[in-house]
């Protein structure tokens, strides 16, 4: 490693074991693939980056990389170019790039902007790493000699509706964060410092990774090389612990990492408590009087639904808001009666356009005036169907009896009427079907999970290579999405068994 880039600054602020790994024994950060989703995240982000380059049409990008990228900047910097993008700067042990960095004739300075795919600069009340990576490049460039100006965050305007066509300006929020930059100088310059201090040495024992005082969600990607000692179910795993900071810290600290070593006087949520019962015992809670109410509170015919959806970031059809999801296709498997034979019907939109109308037609095809609408977890279909409302008014009052039927069948799991070891403390179909219903599996299918769902229909439907690839990719789909519904329904036949 020669230089510190701002993404191996911020890995280190994150866990400095990790970035240290990263840059000594890569293969063991990139032993395993990014997912869909996460790949999804960094082609949001280019192409996030591509549209907002649109606000500086005067701009030049410095296209060489490392210090042929530094003396093309020094180049473009003397001649007073209006507005560079990729920027290189080198000062000591850093290199900065810069997204956007714009002349200030006027005060003969140069302003920042560092080009984010967010649409809101907090997360959870507090501020994203956005600030932290800005006052890295501002130092760095001022270490080098620029005259910096404002330094100001370019994100996506949350509230922006698409017209027929993108509006660059009000698709774009540009906050400026100098006082935060400047408050937090000293403490950067000095994060730096120990970054500095601690990936140019060789001892890797001297580096500690922290991640073992955070939830799963949270671990490094080289999490298990640095803590062997912790299982593979651990208290890690234990339902939102990664929000009870002060009791992972005290299970961690007690010498406790499985399990099954958590006493059982020890304070835990009810939640909690349930989850590491069922692991020391093995044996699964079962509430089969309150199982019985949920299941004789649903009336036929029951409609197993499930949408499949897309969320880009800058919005592809009209009406739609950046992140928003595009539903595009849904599977409904129908139950008319407790002795009935079970239906299936199903809608892939395969056009490159607004799907909203052809997955409302067919909804309404196939979903009659009574019976429950039965999914797992409830919020996502609600949430789809008040969107499509609001971009058909005329279905307003079909799509809100959907969601007045709607029943939740993670609900039976969620309020712990069923909690079973090989749950894990998860509630998601993916971890309920293989316990209860061992026989059906994504396992043998070419799609397995949402992410890659979503970016199958983006690749290879709405931008096919071929013919041949789309209606291959269409295969694919629909078995997923079959496989969504029935597995909800085979489910809800197991809970049957239990009453």
């Amino acid at each position: 490693m020669k230089y510190i880039t701002k993404t191996i600054y911020l890995e280190f602020i994150a866990c400095a074991k990790n970035a240290w790994l990263k840059q000594r024994k890569p293969e063991l950060a990139f032993k395993f693939e990014l997912s869909a989703f996460e790949k999804s995240l960094v082609a949001n982000g280019n192409l996030v980056e591509m549209w907002a380059r649109k606000l500086f049409p005067s701009g030049i990008l410095v296209e060489s990389q490392g210090e042929e990228a530094v003396k093309e900047t020094v180049n473009y910097l003397e001649s007073k170019q209006p507005v560079i993008f990729q920027a290189t700067f080198i000062s000591n042990n850093f290199l900065a790039r810069n997204d956007v960095l714009e002349y200030d004739n006027k005060n003969d300075c140069w302003n920042l902007y560092e080009i984010k795919g967010t649409n809101t600069l907090r997360e959870n009340g507090e501020d994203r790493d956005h600030v932290e990576d800005a006052a890295f490049q501002y130092l760095v460039l001022h270490d080098c000699g620029v005259k910096i100006g404002r330094v100001s965050i370019i994100h996506l305007n949350k509230d922006y509706i698409r017209g027929d066509d993108i509006n660059i300006h009000e698709l774009f929020v540009i906050d400026d964060i100098t006082d935060k930059i400047i408050e937090r100088e000293i403490s950067t310059r000095e994060k730096m410092n120990n970054a500095v201090i601690a990936l140019f040495q060789d001892d890797e024992k001297a580096i500690e990774c922290s991640c073992i005082y955070h939830g799963r969600s949270n671990h490094c990607s080289t999490f298990h090389y640095s803590h062997p000692e912790v299982p593979e179910y651990s208290i890690h795993d234990l339902s939102r612990i990664g929000l009870s900071k002060k009791k992972l810290i005290n299970l961690v600290d007690s010498g406790i990492l499985d399990i099954s070593d958590i006493p059982d006087e020890y304070k835990l949520s009810d939640i909690q408590r349930n989850q590491v019962n069922v692991h020391k015992s093995q044996i699964p809670i079962i509430d089969n009087i309150s199982i019985k109410a949920e299941l004789e509170s649903m009336s036929y015919p029951l409609y197993f639904l499930d949408y499949e959806t897309y969320p880009p970031a800058i919005p592809l059809f009209k009406g739609f808001k950046p992140y928003q999801h595009i539903p595009f296709q849904f599977s409904l498997h129908v139950l008319n009666s407790s002795d009935g034979d079970l239906e299936h019907h199903e809608y892939l939109h395969t056009d490159n356009s607004d799907p909203t109308m052809g997955i409302i037609a067919a909804l309404r095809e196939t979903i009659g005036p009574e019976g429950n609408i039965v999914v797992w977890n409830k919020t996502f279909e609600q949430g789809r169907n008040s969107e499509m409302a609001e971009r058909s008014l005329e279905d307003k009052e079909f799509l809100a009896d959907i969601n007045n039927r709607v029943y939740d069948l993670m609900d039976i799991f969620q309020k712990q009427f069923h909690v079973h070891p090989g749950f894990k403390g998860k509630v998601s179909i993916k971890k309920v079907l293989p316990v209860l219903v061992p026989s059906l599996s994504y396992q043998e299918l070419e799609i397995q999970e949402g992410g890659s769902a979503m970016e199958a229909w983006f690749e290879k439907i709405l931008n096919a290579s071929s013919e041949e690839e789309k209606e291959q990719t269409a295969r694919n789909l629909l078995k997923y999405c079959y496989l969504d519904t029935y597995a909800m329904y085979a489910i809800w036949k197991e809970l049957l068994k239990l009453i």
